[in-house]
């Protein structure tokens, strides 16, 4: 069996893909509002642990969606925050 080696932007955007499966699971079962600060967060450094591994193995579609992924995460933190005032 083939031994695999994880480097540390592997490890990295495997730490991302878990914040946005741990705030969508959290949003399913209620524990966390999708229109608070810290989904939006979660979703905004998942998106940029990602984009930062792909800078060591690039894949475009990937780049694309996780471009996308942190835009519409900035949006949602700053109206998270604008809603806190």
């Amino acid at each position: 069996m083939p031994q695999v080696v994880l480097s540390a932007p592997d490890l990295i955007g495997l730490f991302g893909s878990g914040l946005i499966v741990a705030a969508y699971a959290a949003s399913q079962a209620d524990r966390l509002d999708v229109k608070g600060f810290a989904y939006s967060a979660m979703n905004l450094l998942g998106a940029g642990a990602i984009l930062f591994s792909l800078f060591f193995t690039f894949n475009l579609a990937s780049f694309a969606i996780e471009l996308v992924w942190l835009a519409v995460s900035a949006f949602g933190l700053v109206q998270a925050v604008r809603r806190r005032r």
